[in-house]
């Protein structure tokens, strides 16, 4: 691959900085719409899937090691950085030498990211990286219709990215702040909302269905659950039956159950 010939060694050089601050906070992402990626793994995937790579960074040691295996890209400047200084950017225990900052994706209008017989997650206020990097990889593996981020963590910050696993790739994502623009768009494609609650009156997930209209399920905070308030305008209450002392499971797990009892549903079809 066509990687500049000229070592790059300065913590100053504006590409280098231009990725710590990206890395460092959701300011600098909103305002630039880039995010970055760490890992061959991410860094192969992004471009499998059509991303959008601005700038890629490799070691000396990753040029030897994976520089044949990533395909040159128009308009991605390819840069050589010295092991020292892949060090230095690295977010991780062990880096690969491989870093990129990607360009985030246009996000859709709600009437091209709905679809009427679609499966939706929501994830309303969670906050865990690690969680929502599970549940996006969970939504790929069974074929969920796209992601709502409502009032929750950046889905682009480097802890999220990575825990996607590539995921967040291919799993359609919207974000978003307003909650009641959720249910508007919702009613309006003729989509169930159905609250995932861990007490009080609800249907016991396994033995009720989904149908083969759309629904989207509502996961709240990990803490404290799906407001009252949000669980009110669903028009169905959803809870996992529990044995012992147990009170709730992890919100990915939950997730996960409310994911794949939606996609049976539907047949075990992909719904994308």
């Amino acid at each position: 691959m066509g990687i500049t010939p000229q070592l790059i060694t300065a913590k100053e050089n504006p590409a280098v900085k231009l990725y710590r601050k990206l890395a460092r906070t959701k300011k600098a992402r909103v305002q630039e719409q880039l995010f970055v990626l760490e890992g061959y793994r991410l860094v192969s995937d992004a471009l499998a899937n059509g991303a959008e790579l601005t700038h890629l960074f490799l070691t000396q040691e990753a040029v030897s090691r994976y520089g044949q295996a990533l395909p040159e890209r128009e308009g991605c400047k390819q840069l050589s950085i010295s092991d020292e200084l892949g060090e230095y950017m690295a977010e991780t225990e062990h880096t690969q030498g491989i870093f990129a900052i990607c360009r985030m994706p246009i996000q859709k209008s709600w009437d091209s990211f709905l679809k009427k017989d679609g499966r939706y997650i929501v994830l309303h206020r969670l906050q865990d990286p690690g969680n929502a990097g599970m549940i996006l990889r969970t939504a790929d593996a069974l074929g969920i219709s796209g992601a709502v981020f409502c009032e929750s963590c950046d889905v682009y910050s480097p802890k999220v990215v990575r825990a996607t696993m590539g995921s967040l790739f291919r799993v359609p994502i919207l974000v978003t702040s307003e909650t009641e623009k959720v249910f508007q768009a919702l009613k309006q494609q003729e989509i169930g909302s159905c609250a995932a609650v861990v007490q009080g009156e609800a249907e016991l997930v396994g033995e009720s269905t989904y149908g083969t209209e759309g629904c989207a399920v509502w996961i709240g905070n990990e803490g404290n659950g799906l407001p009252e308030e949000v669980a009110l305008r669903c028009e169905r209450r959803l809870t996992i039956p529990m044995h012992g002392t147990i009170e709730s499971l992890n919100a990915a797990m939950a997730a996960g159950i409310m994911m794949w009892e939606m996609t049976k549903s539907a047949g075990g079809r992909s719904v994308k």
